[in-house]
């Protein structure tokens, strides 16, 4: 029953104009009032933001904010893979051979979340993380490792919530949402980061289109919360072992590390 009512409300209320309507007020000067209001209600640090609350011309320009340089450090541990962003590590788990993960009980197809049949053999049999961003965190991207980027791709078209109820009641959010993908490759091995736009606003921008990333370079931003899954080939990743799930992490920070076969 539950399930069934969360899904109709989340379909009437994710409609086109619905979203363009939040996504255009984000973004005009009448959502400026809000700024002070949303930054005291979730605690946001002023001490790391790259310029003066009163130079945020909107909403969106806050939510989309750069931090001061130093306020991330990014590890320097050889092998180390680094947070790809401020969040919540909610789960970790295998790649099953039968091409599909379970996160928070929910099984999601690896086929249709990638939507690469070539690219998803490769890590079959290995590890994935999800990491959740809300809408208080940090919303820029950063590379977790060195490498060349191989490929990067688009999927889905709508976006639904990737919250507690979202996880729990969604229509696979996971593998369904509208999703950016960029594949990563260095001597180590490859790894898969798909980008999960959340609900009403789909924007995952891509602010570097290099060819070659550098460990937490920036790259690109959500205009929402959302989630980053990390994909891992077998055998060429380690979870970082002080970590548990649940568990907060900042970009930069090592949340494991990549191992050569």
């Amino acid at each position: 029953m539950y399930q069934s009512l969360y899904r109709i409300l989340i379909e009437l209320t994710n409609g086109r104009y619905s979203s363009g309507l939040l996504k255009h007020f984000s973004q005009s000067r009448w959502s400026r009032a809000l700024i002070l209001p949303y930054v005291k209600a979730f605690n946001l640090n002023q001490q790391e933001f790259g310029k003066g609350i009163k130079e945020y011309p909107n909403l969106h320009e806050l939510f989309t904010r750069k931090l001061k340089a130093e306020a991330r450090p990014i590890t320097s541990a050889p092998s180390a893979v680094a947070s790809p962003v401020d969040g919540v590590l909610e789960d970790s788990g295998d790649i099953m051979a039968d091409k599909k993960i379970v996160v928070k009980g929910k099984v999601y197809s690896m086929e249709e979340m990638l939507g690469d049949e070539l690219a998803l053999e490769k890590y079959l049999g290995g590890k994935y993380l999800v990491l959740y961003l809300s809408p208080s965190h940090y919303h820029r991207i950063h590379a977790p490792v060195e490498g060349s980027v191989i490929k990067r791709w688009t999927l889905g078209r709508k976006s639904y919530p990737v919250n507690r109820w979202g996880m729990k009641y969604g229509k696979e959010p996971l593998s369904k949402n509208y999703r950016t993908i960029t594949e990563l490759q260095n001597e180590t091995g490859s790894l898969a980061m798909v980008k999960v736009g959340a609900m009403y606003i789909n924007s995952i921008v891509i602010t570097d289109q290099s060819k070659r990333l550098e460990r937490g370079q920036e790259f690109s931003y959500f205009s929402f919360g959302s989630t980053v899954v990390l994909l891992f080939e077998k055998n060429k990743f380690e979870l970082e072992e002080t970590l548990s799930v649940p568990a907060d992490v900042r970009v930069g920070e090592t949340i494991g590390y990549m191992k050569a076969v």
